[in-house]
């Protein structure tokens, strides 16, 4: 019952038992049915217990509103009369279905009976909990490396396991365009493709030489997106302009400064970085991502749509003369102006149709759109400016939460990138900045961590980066823990011995606690470990 992730708001144990068995219920309503045919089948495949719809509460499970809780609190009564999980919506009875499982022990996360005498029990607890913050992200790079659907699918899996309801899909990039605009096709039949791909970080002299590539059809994105809404997790679609746009440009040379370079000479970028070619600031280019962004609204019903913003050199646009002749046109004072310019179209033209745009931190340059959010990820400087400006703020500093970087000094890890950020330094991390007050903390909407995924070839990979880091970062997006100098990452690492046996059975191929596992390397090929930010983001 100690042993939860996240870690409750108030847990008070009892005495006896709950018993599963072959004649327990699961009881709903009309507006529990999703979450218990969801409760149905975890449990079901795991314990092979049919579970079948109870008649009347207290013969097993039972799932029900209560108006007087907020709409993700939840609590779960485990006693005599069974066990009894209440809402104020339904996000907060799936999340107390969570905490149910992990209740149950490690095996409830398998895809099938393990065979053998088993009993299924749920210690007599009650536990009351409510999120810290309503956004509690993960975001997922798919452009540098691709994600077949199905592991998209099992991470969203792993994310409603640890109560994590944003899923941030980093959609298109210098090095890949990976989700179908029919309207665009070149956009994946050229754009989702390269024809080579770095090997480590950017220092490193090795190429893998073979085609990498792939991307999501419409029929795909919506199979994710409902996948995700099943487990009460919004789908937020990230698609990068006017910078990291490369794939784009070599799909659509004319989206390109072309009054500068031979766009059309342009591939798919088979490096890692920033790529100098941007998109270019005409009526062509806004007319063009209107076009991406309509068939993306029909298939993201999020609140926000991200735009990216980030990382956009000017140089193109400083040696263009119809990007110079624009500025001019619109006043503008510089280049940044141009950027902010850019922007702010897309702001308009998302909120005209119920949207909000949020983007990376570079849109405060040159002037923060009206209605726009900020994904602060260059440290609290910009979460800061924007909260104090009225603006809301999602805090995903890469000195924290980029999980691409490695998790201990020396060159042990596999690709030793980026700040050094253990498992205790992710538990510490506190994403209201103390400089804020009151009412400039009510801009912080949540937080998120961050896979990019330039030195993560596969889903294992990814694993190994994300794990258990992520764990401790899902307690820290839930859970009211004190500051952090007072947290008890002792209490946490002894709940985790529990966890990663949870871990196992979802088979997460984790950072093992003890170490490293000994990964293939070669030495001295990749480069030396990076001090610092990463090659890119």
């Amino acid at each position: 019952m100690t042993e939860l992730i996240p870690a409750p708001r108030g847990a008070v144990g009892g005495s006896g038992e709950v018993r599963l068995t072959e004649n327990s219920r699961l009881h709903t309503d009309t507006a529990t049915r999703g979450v218990g045919r969801w409760l149905r089948t975890a449990l079901g495949q795991a314990t092979g217990l049919p579970l079948p719809e109870g008649r009347e509460p207290g013969d097993g499970i039972a799932l029900r509103l209560d108006a007087a809780l907020g709409p993700e609190e939840y609590r779960l009564v485990s006693d005599a009369a069974g066990v009894l999980i209440e809402g104020g919506g339904a996000a907060g009875v799936f999340w107390g279905a969570q905490t149910l499982r992990q209740l149950l022990g490690p095996d409830a996360y398998r895809r099938a009976p393990l065979g053998g005498d088993r009993t299924w029990a749920v210690p007599h607890v009650t536990v009351e909990d409510a999120p810290r913050f309503r956004w509690r992200g993960l975001m997922l790079d798919v452009a540098r490396h691709f994600m077949p659907k199905e592991g998209v699918l099992r991470y969203l899996d792993l994310m409603a396991a640890h109560k994590l309801n944003v899923f941030h899909f980093h959609l298109t990039d210098d090095q890949g365009w990976r989700v179908e605009i029919r309207k665009y096709p070149r956009l994946t039949e050229v754009g989702s493709w390269r024809a080579r791909t770095k090997f480590g970080h950017r220092a490193s002299p090795l190429w893998e030489e073979k085609p990498h590539g792939g991307y999501y059809t419409q029929d795909d994105i919506r199979e994710i997106v409902a996948y995700a809404a099943q487990r009460h997790i919004t789908v937020v679609p990230e698609i990068d302009v006017p910078g990291h746009s490369q794939a784009a440009i070599a799909a659509y040379p004319e989206l390109g400064n072309t009054d500068v370079i031979d766009t059309t000479a342009l591939s798919v970028w088979d490096n890692w970085g920033v790529s100098p070619n941007v998109l270019a600031p005409t009526d062509n280019t806004l007319r063009f991502y209107e076009g991406v962004f309509e068939e993306l609204l029909e298939l993201f019903p999020s609140e926000f749509v991200h735009v990216g913003g980030d990382e956009c050199p000017k140089d193109q646009w400083k040696a263009s003369p119809a990007a110079q002749t624009r500025i001019a046109e619109l006043g503008l004072a510089d280049e940044d102006g141009l950027q902010s310019w850019f922007i702010t179209h897309f702001d308009s033209w998302l909120a005209a149709r119920g949207r909000r745009l949020i983007g990376w931190d570079e849109i405060l340059e040159g002037g923060l759109a009206p209605g726009a959010a900020v994904s602060c990820w260059r440290g609290y400087a910009g979460g800061i400016v924007a909260a104090r400006a009225g603006h809301d703020v999602v805090m995903c500093p890469e000195q924290q939460v980029y999980l691409d970087h490695r998790q201990a000094p020396g060159d042990d890890e596999p690709v030793p990138i980026g700040y050094v950020r253990t498992l205790e330094d992710v538990y510490r991390f506190e994403p209201v900045p103390p400089q804020l007050d009151g009412d400039e903390a009510r801009h912080v909407l949540g937080t998120q961590a961050n896979v990019w995924t330039e030195v993560m070839e596969d889903h294992a990979r990814v694993d190994y980066q994300a794990f258990p880091r992520l764990a401790a970062f899902a307690e820290v997006a839930w859970s009211a823990l004190p500051a952090p100098a007072d947290r008890d990452f002792a209490d946490f690492e002894r709940r985790m011995a529990a966890h990663y046996r949870r871990l196992d059975a979802l088979g997460v191929g984790y950072r093992p606690p003890g170490g490293p596992r000994p990964w293939q390397r070669r030495p001295g090929v990749l480069g030396r470990p990076l001090d610092g930010p990463p090659p890119n983001r």
